[in-house]
């Protein structure tokens, strides 16, 4: 939930072939020759990302990548040029319907960047609309309601593996908790809450499991909101619904979809990033019971230093443009490389104190469409870490984090797994 830009479901690129090296950041021909588009989607890529920013930043404030096989795109690594492309709506537009046109409809990159009538593809009066409906949806939660429920959940989740003594942390918590928690925030039935888990985690899988699982959502979503048409509650699903901005029932549908959808997979992210730092960097050590300073900390330094959704933000120029020393034809697609934009302005982290503040990283995007929901996030990604650390306190890798692999994509960073091992607790 790092972003309405930055938190569209992910989707993996294939895996790669063996003897094809395309995608590694060694090879000279792509990450140094200035009109060639640098593999991003790759296993090679995903063990090693902040080399290969390195490398794109030689050749300007905007590189060419590849994100898909054969799907070409602009990569902003630069920090000024990143916030001049994500507050400049006159310039840039967020509807993807042009640039969507030249690619294939089986791409794997559409359950990512096809358009979709929601305050993500959508500029000026129309995305101000849909926005001011989550906007204003977010700001009835509570956040010692959503605190108290984050908890609730995260117990429950403990409990099913506190006496094995060993757990991914992505898969049996990470994972499940941040959907559980949504829907309870739009009333979601409790029959259908292990169906949208499964559901939303499959749109991350492949394009057959993608299509599949949005039209699962859809289908449970729609139904929903047909219901609360009918009979009204006390859940953001009526409240879309009642909205002075007088949204239709698909309008409505596409909103819940959004949110649901861009708030799993990076606070999952968050989450699980965070825990690795917890559980690797020695200025964290001995200190998992250090309470909401020490979780914060670690989510801040995560969001400077690997944020949830690395390169996101999809702009397409409404004409042929010079930006930053390129030249853009429009419709082409540009993307924000929050993680390299990051890593110009972070501030340093060695040493043995620990920082946290307000500094203004972009793992939030920026502009008209920074995310909405960055209090809530930082809330339930807090309240995560707290409940899981305050319960296995001796919590530890029960892999080397060399070995650890990150999903490949060109999108999300991303932990594959997460395994710890801990004292049992017996019931």
């Amino acid at each position: 939930m790092t972003s309405t830009d930055a938190s569209a479901p992910t989707v993996d690129a294939q895996p790669a072939d063996p003897a094809d090296h395309s995608g590694h950041p060694d090879r000279a021909d792509h990450a140094d020759h200035p009109d060639r588009p640098v593999p991003i989607h790759g296993p090679a890529f995903a063990a090693d990302p902040h080399r290969v920013y390195e490398r794109l930043r030689r050749h300007g404030p905007v590189a060419p990548v590849e994100i898909a096989p054969g799907v070409e795109a602009l990569l902003v690594t630069d920090y000024q040029a990143a916030l001049d492309l994500l507050r400049d709506t006159d310039t840039f537009s967020k509807d993807s319907r042009a640039w969507q046109r030249t690619v294939s409809p089986t791409s794997p990159l559409l359950p990512v960047l096809g358009y979709r009538p929601t305050a993500l593809f959508s500029d000026g009066e129309v995305h101000a609309r849909y926005r001011q409906v989550i906007t204003d949806g977010l700001a009835l939660l509570e956040p010692h309601v959503l605190q108290r429920r984050v908890a609730e959940v995260a117990h429950r989740l403990i409990d099913t593996f506190e006496a094995t003594g060993t757990a991914d942390l992505i898969a049996e918590y990470a994972r499940q908790l941040p959907v559980f928690v949504f829907n309870t925030w739009f009333g979601v039935p409790e029959e259908h809450s292990a169906r949208l888990v499964a559901g939303i985690g499959s749109l991350i899988e492949s394009t057959e499991k993608a299509v599949a699982a949005y039209g699962d959502l859809l289908a449970v979503v729609t139904a929903m909101v047909a219901e609360r048409r009918e009979r009204p509650r006390h859940d953001l699903t009526s409240w879309f619904l009642t909205h002075p901005a007088g949204l239709d029932d698909d309008e409505v549908v596409r909103q819940i979809t959004l949110t649901m959808i861009a708030g799993h997979q990076p606070t999952t992210n968050l989450i699980g990033n965070a825990l690795l730092r917890l559980l690797t960097d020695a200025r964290y050590a001995g200190s998992l019971f250090g309470g909401a300073m020490t979780a914060y900390q670690a989510i801040d330094e995560v969001l400077w230093h690997e944020p949830p959704m690395a390169n996101l933000s999809a702009h397409y120029p409404r004409y042929d443009i010079t930006f930053h020393g390129r030249e853009i034809p429009a419709g082409s697609l540009v993307l924000v490389s929050y993680a390299a934009a990051n890593s110009q302005a972070a501030p340093p982290t060695g040493g043995t104190g620990l920082r946290s503040g307000e500094s203004a990283h972009l793992a939030w995007a920026a502009g008209p469409h920074a995310c909405p929901a960055r209090d809530p996030a930082l809330l339930i990604a807090i309240t995560a870490i707290e409940q899981l650390t305050s319960r296995l306190g001796d919590l530890e890798l029960a892999t080397p984090a060399e070995e650890l692999l990150w999903r490949p994509g060109p999108f999300h960073r991303a932990l594959v797994h997460l395994p710890v091992r801990f004292q049992p607790v017996s019931g």
